[in-house]
């Protein structure tokens, strides 16, 4: 099992939940986070971290696409390990619908 980010995230992108990762398996895109599944140690500190619930478990269904997503984002965007303030506008997108094919960005971010 791994945790996930999903969909929540994008353009949100709170970032409590670097803080708290114990191996640093967090990796910042422009407009959200990734957890690398080969770094995730399953350990669960940063679910309940993310004001936007948007970290679930691997073993939840329908998440193929997130984990899939995951993985490859977290080979090419920057590690984050550092918390950083959250847009400001970031509350105004944390119940919008299908924002993954609205607002979804492959570039990556600042990393650390």
């Amino acid at each position: 099992m791994t945790y996930v980010v999903t969909e929540l995230c994008i353009k949100c992108k709170y970032t409590d939940c670097v803080e708290v990762c114990p191996v640093d398996c967090f990796y910042e895109g422009e407009n959200m986070l990734v957890i690398h599944p080969d770094e995730c140690i399953d350990c669960g500190v940063c679910e309940p971290e993310c004001p936007a619930d948007a970290i679930k478990p691997d073993t939840e269904p329908d998440l193929d696409k997130w984990l899939d997503v995951n993985r490859e984002y977290s080979e090419v965007w920057p590690n984050i390990t550092v918390k950083k303030p959250a847009p400001e506008d970031a509350d105004n997108f944390q119940a919008e619908p299908d924002k993954f094919e609205k607002y979804f960005s492959a570039e990556p971010g600042e990393g650390d």
